[in-house]
């Protein structure tokens, strides 16, 4: 045994080497990203300790376009948290189904729900932002929470989770939105892009570095809004509501974060993977408006993964078996350690776990991003 480490060494050339210390240094890097950012939620969950003794009032904001059935199944939850002053504002923007109607029945059982309109002739690229506009001007408290009308609250203390996160230096507080995923592949694929994506942006707002909120499930001060006049710097995109804002105003000072599981909320996915790709290259349109901090925040983690299977398999191809040995032990540690932060955060936050699948992929998700990326149209996309 002793003489084949030593032929195997000996018989290694300069690039094998070259290659496997480049795969070294790559990994390392990727190390220190997940124990340092990539386990934020983690972190946070133990040192989170606040608790206000006072609740703020509340009001809550949701955009609704033709969703009477969601508004049926999921607005009574809403309004039936278990938190002592709340409204409830729904915004019509220019629904030709039921609404109307609902919001009106529900209005006699529930007082705190109060809702108005944007008239449907109005013809702007985002009409969600218009919509947000009209329903934070309707509201009555400070501190605003945002979700959408396909969403649900997993718990009635879902207000309570993220309100208590505010103190008089808070102006944001950036919660966790997953998706209700059924057992199918394509769920477990969204279900894990979802959790990877708010691992990156939860665990990079707890080290200070905010730069993006997801609008299922994101809070912020009314006064802030207007201090800084609202969406106008991003009127020509049709998205950018949520991380668009949070990335141009969010600051290490001012912004907190929610990673309990009866914090979060859910809503329904896309049942498509077209559709999938779809929703995901809208998103993807906001990405270069970024400021330059938070294009190399963003880009950190998928460069140095890339570079860390590109090595890999170049170590692999140049073939000595010591290099190989190495190359192998460096995948396997990354693996696993991927394996138990993913799912420690997953099971924080109530999601699923992922094993085999995950390999998979860590390996197609970014791949998808950056085609999407290359390849998106370029068109105005209304929200609907």
């Amino acid at each position: 045994m002793e003489h084949f480490i030593t032929l195997a060494f000996t018989q290694a050339t300069w690039l094998q080497w070259l290659l496997l210390g480049l795969l070294a240094a790559v990994f390392v890097a990727q190390t220190v990203i997940y124990a340092h950012y990539f386990t934020g939620i983690l972190r946070h969950a133990k040192t989170d300790t606040r608790s206000n003794e006072v609740l703020p009032p509340v009001s809550v904001v949701v955009c609704a376009r033709n969703e009477s059935d969601n508004l049926a199944q999921f607005l009574p939850l809403l309004l039936e948290q278990e938190y002592p002053d709340y409204e409830v504002i729904v915004v019509n923007d220019g629904s030709s189904d039921d609404t109307e109607m609902l919001l009106a029945q529900l209005q006699q059982t529930y007082p705190h729900l109060r809702y108005t309109y944007t008239p449907d002739q109005t013809d702007i690229i985002s009409r969600k932002k218009l919509a947000l506009t009209i329903g934070i001007k309707a509201a009555k408290n400070d501190i605003l929470l945002f979700t959408d009308a396909d969403c649900r609250p997993v718990s009635s203390h879902w207000i309570s989770e993220m309100a208590r996160q505010f103190t008089p230096n808070t102006d944001f507080v950036l919660g966790y939105g997953g998706y209700h995923t059924g057992n199918t592949l394509l769920g477990r694929f969204i279900a894990y892009d979802t959790l990877f994506i708010a691992m990156q942006y939860l665990g990079f707002a707890f080290r200070g570095h905010p730069y993006m909120g997801v609008g299922r499930n994101l809070a912020y001060r009314r006064s802030l809004f207007f201090a800084h006049r609202g969406f106008a710097g991003s009127l020509h995109l049709a998205s950018g509501d949520d991380d668009l804002f949070v990335n141009k105003f969010a600051t290490k000072a001012n912004t907190r974060i929610a990673t309990t599981a009866a914090g979060t909320t859910q809503s329904l996915p896309k049942t498509t993977f077209a559709e999938w790709c779809r929703q995901k290259e809208r998103h993807l349109t906001t990405a270069p408006l970024y400021t330059p901090k938070s294009k190399r925040i963003v880009a950190t983690e998928p460069t140095t993964r890339g570079l860390f299977y590109l090595l890999f398999i170049a170590t692999l191809c140049l073939w000595n078996p010591l290099t190989a040995a190495a190359a192998f032990a460096l995948f396997l540690t990354r693996y696993i350690t991927q394996m138990v932060i993913i799912n420690k955060t997953a099971t924080q936050l109530g999601e699923r776990h992922f094993y085999t699948s995950l390999l998979l992929f860590d390996i197609i998700v970014p791949i998808i991003t950056l085609l999407l990326t290359i390849f998106g149209r370029k068109k105005n996309i209304h929200w609907k």
